[in-house]
């Protein structure tokens, strides 16, 4: 291996971290069990759901970059976002450190949309869709991208512990059932749909219960997190 290329085990990944305390099962950004490499994590004082989400409060900008340029300082090779609503943050973010910093999965929507047909809308799975505006999406370049979108704040698992944060345990298979009723919906209702991306951190660990059932593409925070590792720790290919 050559002596100025750091070894994988040395490369970790920050990751801005809302302020709530309910359990992060595998599968979940905030459980180190979700990677198989180093990730650090810095939760934002005050950054709630309904703060982040329901309101886009842009006094949170500030502890954001602040949260953000301690990540670099630990010594992080990048930082990614425990809610994909830091979008309407993204740009600011990046702006702020000297590193790739990526604060939402859907990043990755314009890339979805160019790899399927015209005709072909992109699936959205959000915390709260009305809380989607055009606004997040022109953040990332995705204003005139095709989607339909299925939100979760109507189903009580879901809202009880992740938006009002009225407890601590969570009920993880009533909350896959939710999901699963969800994502069933928004295919049955839009059969153009061809691939997922879920805007959710919360939802990751079903993403594939949600593929086994609708049977698409489905991306998240997990596969653009590994994908920015992957493209931190490139390695020479065995020779022939």
């Amino acid at each position: 291996m050559d002596s100025e290329q750091p070894a994988s085990r040395d490369v970790a990944i920050g990751v801005l971290c809302l302020d709530t305390s309910f359990t992060k099962i595998p599968g979940h950004i905030r459980n180190p069990c979700t990677f198989d490499f180093p990730v650090r994590y810095q939760v934002v004082a005050g950054a709630t759901p309904e703060r982040v989400v329901s309101q886009a409060d842009p006094s949170l900008l500030e502890p954001f970059i602040s949260a953000a340029r301690e990540l670099q300082a630990a010594g992080v090779a990048a930082i990614t976002g425990a809610c994909g609503f830091l979008v309407l943050f993204q740009q600011q973010l990046a702006d702020a450190v000297d590193v790739p910093l990526y604060a939402s999965s859907l990043i990755q929507l314009p890339m979805v949309h160019r790899m399927l047909r015209r005709d072909q809308s992109v699936g959205l799975l959000v915390a709260r869709q009305s809380a989607l505006t055009p606004r997040h999406l022109a953040a990332i370049g995705g204003e005139s991208v095709p989607v339909c979108v299925a939100g979760m704040a109507e189903q009580p698992e879901f809202r009880e512990v992740m938006l009002q944060g009225l407890r601590a345990e969570l009920d993880a298979e009533r909350l896959e059932r939710e999901v699963i009723y969800e994502v069933e919906r928004l295919a049955r209702g839009n059969p153009a749909m061809g691939a997922l991306v879920i805007e959710c951190t919360d939802l990751v660990p079903f993403s594939h219960a949600i593929q086994a059932r609708i049977g698409v593409p489905v991306f998240d925070i997990v596969t653009l997190t590994e994908m920015v590792y992957r493209s931190l720790t490139r390695r020479p290919f065995p020779s022939r």
